[in-house]
């Protein structure tokens, strides 16, 4: 079977054995964009600075300090809790010992 290959589907995958690409008939000479400058891509690549480098670990390290920011204030808020929990436990057994000595001294 002698069947001529499609873009999506190519006889060789070996760009050597393959067609040349011959230009457009309806696209005018020269529009296409410009070949990508490689060494533009590597310096731009190297012009990172040590900070950018350095910001998605100093990004982490404000995300824990939230983190441990928001674990404070909540074991803060189960104290307060438990504290006013036990301050009313108290205020009822204050009142039950004025009850009784009341009774006591009644008697």
């Amino acid at each position: 079977m002698n069947t001529a290959g499609t873009i999506d589907r190519p006889l060789t995958h070996d760009p050597k054995k393959q067609a040349p690409m011959k230009p457009s008939t309806y696209e005018p000479a020269g529009s296409a964009t410009e070949d990508v400058n490689l060494s533009d891509a590597k310096d731009s690549r190297q012009n990172r600075t040590r900070e950018m480098q350095l910001i998605p670990e100093a990004l982490a390290r404000a995300h824990m300090h939230e983190r441990l920011h928001e674990a404070e204030a909540e074991r803060q808020a189960v104290r307060l809790a438990a504290a006013r929990r036990m301050q009313r436990r108290a205020e009822r057994a204050s009142l039950r010992a004025r009850r009784a000595l009341a009774m006591a001294v009644m008697q």
